[in-house]
């Protein structure tokens, strides 16, 4: 998203705005062993520590959850990977503590992501921190100013960056593969989520559904795009899983139409009643010279019958093991990340938008947004 970040749409106060990337200037030295800490280690965060623990020359020293056996179980996943890590429940007295740490993976529920994530970057450590940056413009601001003027480094969780089809599929577009973008098209229909998380239901601490899922799939098309959505309209509610779970705040189904410049559109319809493989997920991309599936990295010429299937380096690795790679590699090169604190802050606004759109039953602009 380099193209993104040169133009002046982010609208950051203007300290984060001037300050250039101080965190090429923490050193780590290429094939050094990598002190890693985790703070969340729940559903998502343990998933994280999984493949981390795969990453070769990355050594996991301490792992922090507020509940202490999640803790322990985290710390056992790492022993019997071979190492040892110490136990938190309070990632204040780790980071105070644990000095020798040099990057910190954070995987807390989303609305407590603004605090853990400034403080860990206060701290001087290399971060990747799971999106939405912030369920707010303010607080999302407020990580910005803490990103750029921090020493480390910031990678933001939008794994499928990462995922080897649908990075050569991006590339592929940005290398002018499709010619221009004119759509983009994305269906994301399953399940539920899962009913054993209920902070996943109350939309004050996910950000409701686009927020905190339909985020994933945006955030690629705006990256394919190169630039912000100028208007979004929308709807949405709860049709099917009404009050279920008990006190149920956030949609199970939405229709969005996002308009960015120059006339490209994103059509995006995402719900949480779809019958096993009737529809599923549908990522593609629309240009003068022909399409391109996102999730198998097949495009189609506009001028042939026969679809095209792209080399796809790393194909058939998962893509959080590839974000995690990435991270750990960004850290010990200095290298800034694809999924960086601009993009982010960008893909942290247009499912803000697409919600606000929803809730007020209106056109939403970006403007309106970062005013």
């Amino acid at each position: 998203m380099d193209n993104v970040s040169r133009r002046a749409f982010l609208k950051v106060p203007a300290a984060a705005a001037t300050i250039a990337a101080p965190a090429i200037l923490q050193s780590q030295s290429p094939g050094s062993e990598l002190r890693v800490a985790f703070v969340g280690v729940g559903n998502r965060g343990s998933y994280l520590l999984r493949h981390m623990l795969r990453v070769p020359g990355v050594k996991v020293v301490a792992v922090c959850d507020i509940l202490e056996d999640r803790a322990k179980a985290a710390a056992d996943q790492v022993s019997k990977a071979g190492g040892s890590a110490q136990t938190y429940t309070d990632y204040r007295k780790m980071l105070d503590s644990r000095k020798d740490i040099d990057a910190v993976v954070a995987a807390t529920p989303d609305w407590t992501h603004k605090d853990v994530y400034i403080s860990i970057l206060e701290v001087g450590k290399d971060l990747y921190g799971e999106k939405p940056l912030a369920l707010n413009v303010a607080d999302g601001k407020m990580i910005v100013n803490a990103a750029k003027s921090a020493r480390g480094l910031f990678q933001v969780g939008f794994q499928l960056r990462h995922d080897p089809a649908r990075n050569a599929a991006e590339n592929f577009i940005h290398s002018g593969g499709i010619g221009e973008v004119l759509m983009c098209h994305g269906m994301r229909h399953g399940g539920d989520l899962p009913r054993n998380i209920p902070w996943y239901f109350d939309k004050e601490k996910s950000g409701d559904i686009v927020v905190d899922q339909g985020i994933h799939i945006l955030d690629l098309f705006t990256w394919a795009i190169g630039s912000h959505p100028e208007r979004v309209m929308g709807s949405g509610g709860t049709d099917l899983f009404v009050n279920v779970p008990a006190g149920r705040t956030v949609m199970d189904n939405y229709n969005l139409i996002f308009e960015y410049p120059g006339g490209v559109r994103v059509n995006f319809s995402h719900h949480y009643f779809d019958p096993p493989g009737f529809t599923g997920i549908k990522e593609r991309v629309f240009g003068s010279k022909g399409a391109i599936d996102l999730i198998t990295g097949k495009w189609q010429p506009r001028e042939s019958r026969e679809a095209i299937q792209l080399d796809i380096p790393n194909q058939g690795k998962d893509s959080t093991y590839m974000a995690m790679e990435a991270f750990a590699d960004s850290v010990r090169n200095r290298k800034k990340p694809i999924n960086n604190i601009d993009s982010a802050y960008v893909s942290m606004i247009v499912p803000l938008m697409g919600t606000k759109a929803i809730y007020e039953k209106r056109i939403v602009t970006w403007n309106e947004m970062i005013a």
